[in-house]
């Protein structure tokens, strides 16, 4: 599934091709997506200037001089810049035209994603109205987490995956921080220090830092905006390495089922 640092790489990617472009049309091929899609977003966007793209979460935000629209990639989608020419693959959805001659076309095999309006202001949408801060952001740290924290028995790497409170920490840079920061996932959220809550929340920033810079994770079905795949995973220090030896002490990774999600850990380094 894509996560922020593939979201934010399909964003930084897309945006100078959209911004101050017109949309010409939106084609809609296929409205049955995780919801559907409004049969009255075509008209509203016909001739709009696009003024941003912006990120929440795993959603995309594209602001125009009319309605906005929420975009979600779902757990395969894409978007994908191309000429109208280019062949159409299975899966391919929707089409934003634009008056350059391109268009961007999103891409959901498995129909997860969603294509909506959005109110003014954005935050207003039922979607992104309970989401907690941006973990990139000024009002994530490690003395938010610990106060949140208190009194909580899930485990610490659900706790942190909790969208309520903070946003875009998925599967694989969960795993990646919390081994970072020496803390073993299934622990108890609120049996952790302050000190080591600041020091995941450190982790948690260079980790999702790190992999937006490079591009984010090479998974089976994510692809860039322009169809070449992230390469973080080649830097996986946890995640997929059940059984491999540590990078630090040699131990062999170990997984565990936590929140139905595969969580691979080192027992001697994260306690």
């Amino acid at each position: 599934m894509p996560e922020l640092p593939e979201v934010e790489t399909t964003r930084s990617g897309l945006e100078p091709h959209l911004q101050g472009r017109r949309i010409r049309e939106l084609v809609v091929r296929e409205p049955r997506l995780r919801w559907p899609v409004p049969p009255e977003l075509p008209a509203m966007l016909s001739g709009r200037q696009v003024r941003r793209l912006d990120r929440r979460a795993k959603y995309l935000l594209l602001g125009t001089d009319g309605p906005g629209v929420l975009l979600h990639l779902g757990m395969s989608g894409s978007l994908r810049r191309c000429l109208p020419d280019a062949p159409l693959r299975p899966h391919d959805h929707l089409s934003f035209r634009l008056d350059d001659g391109f268009e961007i076309r999103l891409h959901d095999p498995r129909r997860f994603g969603c294509c909506l309006p959005l109110p003014d202001p954005p935050r207003l949408h039922p979607l992104l109205s309970t989401l907690g801060p941006e973990p990139l952001g000024d009002a994530f740290d490690g003395d938010y987490l610990h106060y949140l924290s208190r009194g909580r028995r899930a485990p610490v790497k659900a706790f942190i995956m909790d969208q309520q409170v903070v946003v875009g920490v998925g599967n694989i840079y969960a795993s990646e921080a919390l081994f970072l920061a020496a803390i073993r996932p299934g622990r108890a959220a609120g049996r952790v220090s302050r000190a080591e809550y600041r020091a995941l929340a450190t982790s948690v920033r260079s980790v999702l830092a790190r992999a937006i810079a490079e591009g984010g994770t090479t998974l089976r079905d994510f692809v860039r905006e322009d169809g070449t795949h992230g390469y973080f995973r080649q830097r996986l220090r946890v995640y997929g390495r059940e059984g491999q030896p540590c990078v630090s002490c040699a131990t062999p990774i170990r997984t565990r089922r936590i929140g139905n999600r595969a969580s691979s850990y080192c027992p001697a380094c994260q306690r």
